[in-house]
Parts: structure tokens; sequence; C-alpha cells
């Protein structure tokens, strides 16, 4: 307990997924937590069950005006900022040849550019505070070809690519702040639950019956990442820097072929 007892973070998109279970975690180990979204009965709802000093915050991360409130917020009120996780991500389907310019604009805005914005308007902050870490979620999606995935895909490699121009930027100017990113692999999620769904109304997956169980057997819990997320954002970690820390239990690994 305590792993980062005293810091101030804040986890985007932490209504549910992925984002509630690293903001949960966060709590749980003596942060401060300022939980965003704008899903907000559910982010408040959380936030009411961490209790003690977190709180939440309506945010659309696409918007760069609410970035510079929120930031000036918490620096007003907590004096510091220690962590950011650029948690908040959506996904749609479609490939290459049927994705929509709606469709790529509207990933590409939640994740690549809200990604942005938060390393943009956080690094200042950290640097006030003394430094910082900035965890970036990215995706394994990033390190291979998802086809059905196209816009996700691609945002997911912008959100790794930045990372770690983020990383040598502040190296470079000797801002004491790290910036990674995080890969997971699909996990048990609202989000992947209802891709079934989405890839089925996109006329590129049969659709399944509802009362079918869904084919989750091989995915990972929402706590793994935030394990991930947790090592990163404490001093445990403080020589990580530009790196990708793969979540996926061996999928991105291609077995060796054993001569017989």
């Amino acid at each position: 307990m305590g792993r980062v007892e005293g810091k101030v973070a804040i986890v985007t998109g932490a209504a549910k997924g992925l984002g509630e279970a690293d903001a949960r975690l966060l709590a749980r180990e003596g942060a401060t937590v300022i939980l965003t979204d704008v899903d907000e009965v559910n982010g408040r709802r959380v936030t009411a069950d961490i209790g003690g000093p977190s709180r939440f915050v309506r945010q659309d991360v696409r918007d760069e005006d609410g970035w510079r409130a929120l930031i000036e917020e918490v620096m007003a009120r907590e004096g510091r900022l220690d962590v950011l996780v650029n948690n908040a991500g959506v996904v749609e389907a479609g490939h290459v040849e049927n994705t929509t310019m709606d469709n790529w604009r509207f990933v590409m805005a939640v994740s690549a550019d809200g990604t942005f914005l938060g390393c943009k308007h956080a690094i200042p902050a950290m640097r006030t505070s003394g430094g910082g870490s900035i965890i970036n979620m990215a995706s394994v999606a990033s390190l291979g070809g998802h086809h059905t995935v196209f816009s996700y895909v691609a945002a997911k490699g912008a959100v790794e690519a930045l990372t770690r121009a983020v990383a040598v930027h502040c190296t470079q100017t000797k801002t004491p702040v790290r910036c990674n990113s995080i890969h997971p692999a699909g996990m048990d999620t609202p989000m992947v639950r209802g891709m079934g769904k989405k890839m089925a109304d996109a006329g590129m997956a049969p659709p399944r019956p509802a009362d079918a169980p869904p084919p989750l057997t091989a995915l990972g819990s929402a706590e793994d990442i935030a394990y991930a997320v947790l090592y990163l954002a404490s001093d445990e970690s403080r020589f990580v820097n530009g790196q990708k820390l793969v979540v996926d239990n061996t999928l991105t690994v291609t077995p060796a072929v054993v001569p017989a």
C-alpha cells in the first residue's frame, strides 16, 4: 500500500473499463485522483465509490480549452500534478476501404488529439510540481495490423510515436517528466464487449445471439493494466522513460520454431 502516496493524478476516460480500474488502484495506493470523462453518470458513480479526496470532472479530451481549465483547476486546488493517465479512447469498426472520414476523425480526435493535448498542458504543470509521469494508453493494435479497426490502429500508432517524442522533449529540455505508453491486448471491458455488435452492425461479423456468452476466455482483466499504470506512476519506474510496456500474455510474441 502507499506506492503513490501523496501524488495527484488525472485519469481520463475513467468512468468505466481500464480508466476506472486505473483510478481505483491509484486511489487505493494513496493518490488523489481526478477522474474525467464525458460519461457523467458512471464517472460520478465510480468517484463516489472511491471516496476520499478524489473527485470527478466532466471533460471532453478533444477540447483544448477544457484541458487548460482542468489543469488550472487541479493546480489551484491541489497545488501540484504528478501523474497523467491519457486513457480516453474509442474504437469503431471499419477497414481502410470502408472507413468514413467521420469515423477516422472521431477516433483520431479522441485518442491522438486528446493524448497530445493532455501531454502539452500537463508538462508545464508537472515542471512546476518538480516532476511527474505521463502514461499514454496505446494498444497491441499499434504493433500489428488489425484491419477491421483501421482508424483505431492508426490512432494508437500515433499515441505510441508521440509518447517517444514527448519523452525525448522532456529529456532534452531537462524537464523531470517521464512519458511511457502501455499496450494492452484485449481486456474484459465494456468497450471490448461492445465490439461484437459494432462489427455486426458494420457487416464485418455475423451477429451473436443475445444470450451467447462473450468470447472472453483469453482476455485479461482491467486490473492487469491498472497495475502496469501503478508501476509507471510510482517512483519505482523513475528511470523508465520513452518506453512501451506491452501487457498481452505473449499475444505479440512469435513462438520459436523448434526443429523436429
